[in-house]
């Protein structure tokens, strides 16, 4: 529960122009991510199927006194609005949100359903766990990361222009979450697909799938940018629009990071399709790379040389960097899996 309390004031707005004592403002992002599978000619076995996922990410912020809370909203609501039980209610519509995601599917698999699925008793092998927990090191590293990159973009904002930096940066991690979601579904839903081309080795249509992911994301990263840079303002302005200065700062410091949509696709695809392969290791290195060492690193150096753009331009360094390192350990990697 502490973590969950932490986690609903990450992104907190520190500017208070604009809201009123004692008065509620909401604001928030919604999207819906689709993905699909259609087989031709196929003889391997499996199923055409579609998939989609909904997204609500909202915030309720409150004015009392010099304090202006920020929360995420799921359950908060209720927890907040309505039992009046403060950054307490936050935390516990937090910590419920994440128990669904475990509890609904352990209560479809204890019950008969329609997979080959069940639980029932086994025996503890540690290994396989391991394995899986080694594959899976790339998203602990991105979670990782995130937190302590947050960390050092705030101070670094802080110490050039204060709270307003701080609050422009936290509205364009609010748009940026909008954007790559794009790039994480299809991440995410292509990977069975390639697990299994791989582990049945059908290579020719491992090939297929490499080839026209790559292509989807180079059209959709090259698209991102002009959408984004299009869709900027208003964007800005649903989270912003009350404060003339601070969106200023924002629009302009999201047009620069929002070229790192040129390369984040590539970053993000390279990661999920060699975690896909069970190459934890590559996969780590990537997430670690773009995530932690880069943008890390990148944020402390750039600044000195070009000011604040420096922060916002360490994004788009960072992402480049790691799309070339990216692209290279695809190419070095084609003649061990086979996907070219």
């Amino acid at each position: 529960m502490l973590f969950a309390a932490l986690a609903t004031i990450t992104y907190a707005q520190t500017d208070d122009k604009g809201y009123q004592e004692g008065a509620w403002v909401l604001k928030g992002v919604t999207g819906l991510n689709m993905s699909q599978t259609a087989m031709a000619n196929w003889s391997a076995g499996g199923e055409n199927s579609i998939a989609g996922n909904a997204y609500l990410n909202a915030s309720l912020t409150h004015k009392k006194g010099n304090w202006l809370w920020v929360t995420n909203m799921v359950l908060d609501a209720l927890f907040i609005a309505v039992f009046d039980w403060g950054v307490a209610g936050a935390a516990i519509a937090t910590g419920l949100s994440q128990c669904v995601g475990g509890v609904l599917p352990l209560i479809y698999f204890l019950r008969p359903n329609t997979s080959l699925l069940r639980l029932r008793p086994a025996a503890l092998r540690l290994r396989p766990i391991l394995q899986s927990c080694g594959n899976g090191s790339s998203e602990l590293m991105s979670n990782i990361s995130s937190s302590l990159v947050g960390i050092l973009y705030n101070l670094e904002l802080m110490r050039l222009v204060g709270e307003r930096g701080v609050a422009a940066h936290s509205v364009m991690m609010y748009v940026d979450f909008v954007f790559i979601a794009a790039f994480l579904g299809f991440s995410i839903g292509s990977a069975p697909i390639i697990s299994y081309h791989f582990g049945a080795e059908n290579h020719d249509e491992l090939k297929n799938v490499f080839r026209r992911s790559m292509c989807l994301i180079l059209v959709t990263s090259a698209a991102m940018v002009v959408l984004s840079e299009a869709l900027c303002r208003p964007l800005c302005a649903a989270f912003v629009g009350y404060s003339p200065d601070l969106m200023q700062l924002t629009v302009h410091g999201f047009r620069l990071f929002a070229l790192c949509y040129l390369f984040c696709g590539v970053n993000i695809y390279a990661s999920a399709f060699f975690t896909a392969l069970c190459n934890g290791a590559l996969s780590a290195f990537i997430s670690f790379l773009r995530s932690l060492l880069l943008r890390g690193g990148l944020v402390l150096l750039l600044p000195p040389v070009f000011g604040l753009d420096g922060v916002w331009l360490a994004v788009v360094a960072a992402e480049g960097l790691s799309a070339a390192v990216s692209a290279v350990l695809l190419r070095r990697q084609r003649t061990r899996y086979h996907y070219l």
